[in-house]
């Protein structure tokens, strides 16, 4: 078993409509409501000096919170792998997936987020920003570390239960690290993905953010199962590096 997980994306997309007809639930609901609870009684300036967004933002954020309802279903909600537009999904491209694809990816594909802990492509989500880092004091402690302890490595452990199970982390360090990844059961391959800049290899955030979900991508359309087989990916000019790559630290560069 080879689990992937990635972090969610700040851009959203709950205008274009979608045909998939198969969806799910979020596992931990009872908590976001919690955590809900209390957002819903911050004012948009509250929001904004929470989250450091403008006033459009923190307006549209605090309207975000007020409407959060449940249950949900396909008229209040979408499925969170297709909702989610930023730099990762767009090297994801859930959208030209076929149904087989997202099958496939709801057992070997997980989404960390601040507030659904941790979903799959097709649970239902409505819109929210929450990023994992907000230092948003709770009945559990000071932050969503502190709301999310353990549950999501439980989670995690849960999924990663025999014994040649591999979490592959295509998530960034701020989300990943909700995970605690002491904690986790099983071996942990994180990828790299370097651009050549003047003669040296660097991580350039958007290009490595897009590479992320290209490889994600990769994964699920060839229904990939061995870590190993990652090694072959090659997406946008990238290719495995072996010499500067670590045993469970794979570094894949382009240029």
């Amino acid at each position: 078993m080879m689990l992937t997980v990635i972090s969610p994306a700040k851009k959203l997309d709950y205008s274009s409509s979608f045909s998939v007809s198969q969806y799910s639930q979020p596992a931990f609901l009872e908590h976001s409501k919690e955590l809900l609870e209390g957002l819903k009684k911050l004012s948009p300036q509250d929001v904004c000096a929470l989250m450091g967004l403008s006033d459009k933002l923190g307006a549209l954020n605090y309207e975000r919170f007020q409407e959060w309802s449940l249950p949900f279903d396909n008229d209040n909600a979408k499925p969170a792998v297709l909702a989610f537009k930023g730099d990762v999904y767009q090297g994801l491209s859930a959208d030209s997936m076929s149904a087989e694809d997202l099958n496939w990816a709801q057992d070997h594909l997980r989404i960390l987020s601040g507030l659904y802990g941790v979903l799959r492509p097709l649970d239902l989500m409505q819109p929210y920003r929450l990023e994992m880092g907000t230092k948003f004091a709770n009945a559990r402690g000071s932050d969503l570390y502190a709301f999310w302890d353990g549950i999501i490595t439980k989670e995690l452990n849960t999924l990663l239960s025999s014994s040649d199970s591999v979490l592959l982390n295509l998530a960034s360090n701020e989300y990943f690290k909700a995970a605690k990844e002491k904690t986790i059961s099983s071996r942990i391959v994180t990828p790299v993905f370097m651009d050549n800049k003047n003669g040296k290899y660097k991580i350039i955030s958007f290009f490595a953010k897009k590479a992320r979900g290209l490889m994600a991508g990769f994964i699920i359309k060839n229904k990939i199962k061995h870590v190993e087989s990652i090694k072959a990916f090659d997406s946008d000019g990238y290719r495995f590096n072996d010499a500067m790559s670590e045993t469970d630290k794979w570094v894949f560069t382009r240029g």
